[in-house]
């Protein structure tokens, strides 16, 4: 029997890493320690891993599982 569930388990796996990944980010960005935010952690790194957890999440809501399983 098919599923009509618009996501499956692995939808909400990815979901769930790409939550993780903006976490992470955010609090990368939270514990920078140069002056308002302005150092490497808070302008650089943190942005491209928040960056990267949308993009995560994105996939996850696109990707469409394989209709043959």
């Amino acid at each position: 029997m098919e599923s009509k569930l618009p996501f499956t388990k692995k939808n909400y796996q990815l979901m769930v890493l790409g939550l993780l990944t903006l976490v992470v980010g955010f609090t990368i960005m939270s514990i920078d320690k140069a002056d308002y935010g302005f150092g490497f952690l808070g302008l650089t790194l943190g942005p491209l891993i928040v960056l990267a957890g949308f993009g995560i999440e994105i996939f996850a809501i696109m990707h469409r599982s394989d209709p043959k399983k």
